[in-house]
């Protein structure tokens, strides 16, 4: 190499990448992402919800530290403090309007996520831990979403929080323990805040982080699921796509759509505050809690008041909500790939659930709007699919060798 050598960047940033890889003991995994391939199917498309779930965790992880460096978790300054965020700093407003669309974002494609899953039998062997890891992930997201709603400390999050607890108040023998548990005390007030702000901020994403971790390293082992049926004799007759560059830059631009529908609802949307929260204001008249616990409600609002043996009736749905979680993570071992009847029974179940689901939804909020939504999200998977198109004939110097069961994915 010469002075005014032309490559000594390039030669510097090899080196480099050369000590990194030596060093960190990169070249196994490095070599393993090189000869990475996915399915190629119709269903293809399905494989990038998770990636963009992802990409909205990413934001609420960086948008939610933003707001940490101002927000302050006492009753006296929450709501003060997030007004001075929103009014005061530059871009305050923006920042958080971009965490909460995207945690609106985030729980609503996980769901999409755990649906396709569902329906695509992606959980059946060896899928079970990943399917599992991906419920318990599910879950953390819907507590994520329970805990920041307080925290800003307006009236509107003040009566919900108190609405949910009372729900958790319900559940026999352990409901009082349990209501305790979540207010920090007997009423919600500054010990609730204190904590759903420790649960929101230290708990939650730590548990978050581990389970996740564990999710992205068994989907790594096992790879991409390939639908039984039509899609799987596709699969195999179809050249698997290389993960680089073609299906990480077709899992980019998921993230880019992501992006672009989060700024659109963030800047033309942005979030409201409301008022601050008083403890001895008269409630709202119609109290909703958030629209991902919208069904549950409206369920319980269809019972009718009254005890047996010493057990609300407004317990038995909780009850049941409780027992259909359970089996919801334990869907891999009722359906092993093994019996056309658990398949078919498994998708019923699945089909009445997300109807009853976003129907009660869109009566809860006496409006069309949770259906439109749902229109619009298949809407925008068939833009992804058309976009994302795997061309055989475009890249066939990149394309893998044959399909296998243990091809690997993201």
């Amino acid at each position: 190499m010469t002075v005014g050598d032309p490559t000594a960047p390039t030669t510097r940033r090899a080196a480099v990448r050369a000590w990194l890889v030596d060093r960190l003991s990169l070249t196994g995994p490095l070599d393993k992402l090189a000869h990475k391939s996915v399915p190629v199917h119709r269903y293809g498309v399905f494989y990038y919800l998770g990636g963009m779930t992802l990409f909205f965790f990413v934001v609420q992880v960086v948008t939610g530290i933003l707001l940490m460096l101002y927000y302050r978790p006492s009753a006296e300054q929450a709501f003060e403090s997030v007004e001075f965020i929103m009014t005061t700093v530059p871009f305050g407003w923006l920042v958080r309007s971009l965490h909460s669309w995207s945690a609106n974002l985030m729980v609503y494609f996980a769901v999409v996520h755990m649906v396709s899953v569902l329906f695509l039998k992606a959980y059946r062997p060896p899928r079970e831990l990943t399917w599992i890891t991906g419920a318990l992930l599910l879950f953390v997201t819907l507590a994520f979403g329970f805990s920041g709603y307080l925290l800003p400390w307006n009236q509107l999050a003040f009566f919900a929080t108190k609405v949910g607890t009372d729900i958790a108040g319900s559940v026999p023998l352990v409901g009082e323990w349990l209501l305790r548990f979540l207010r920090g005390g007997e009423r919600v007030g500054g010990g609730t805040l204190s904590r759903f702000y420790g649960w929101h901020v230290a708990i939650l994403p730590a548990a978050a982080t581990v389970i996740l971790v564990v999710h992205l390293l068994l989907v790594q082992v096992h790879g991409m699921s390939v639908p039984p049926g039509a899609a799987a004799d596709e699969a195999a007759r179809r050249r698997p796509m290389r993960f680089l560059p073609h299906y990480a830059l077709r899992d980019l631009f998921g993230w880019v759509l992501a992006l672009g529908v989060l700024a659109t609802l963030a800047a033309l949307f942005p979030w409201e505050l409301g008022e601050k929260a008083d403890p001895f204001a008269p409630a709202f008249r119609d109290i909703r809690p958030e629209w991902y616990f919208m069904f549950l409600f409206e369920t319980l609002k269809l019972v009718p008041g009254g005890e047996v043996a010493g057990i609300e009736y407004e317990a038995f749905p909780i009850l049941l909500s409780g027992l259909f979680a359970v089996l919801f993570v334990l869907v891999p071992f009722f359906d092993r790939g093994d019996s056309r009847r658990a398949s078919s029974t498994v998708t019923l179940l699945g089909v009445l659930t997300v109807v009853y689901a976003v129907g009660m939804t869109a009566w809860g909020y006496r409006s069309w709007v949770p259906v439109a939504v749902v229109v619009a999200t298949l809407l925008l998977l068939a833009v992804l699919a058309r976009v994302t198109r795997h061309d055989p004939r475009a890249g066939r110097a990149g394309a893998a060798g044959p399909p296998s069961g243990r091809e690997e994915g993201a």
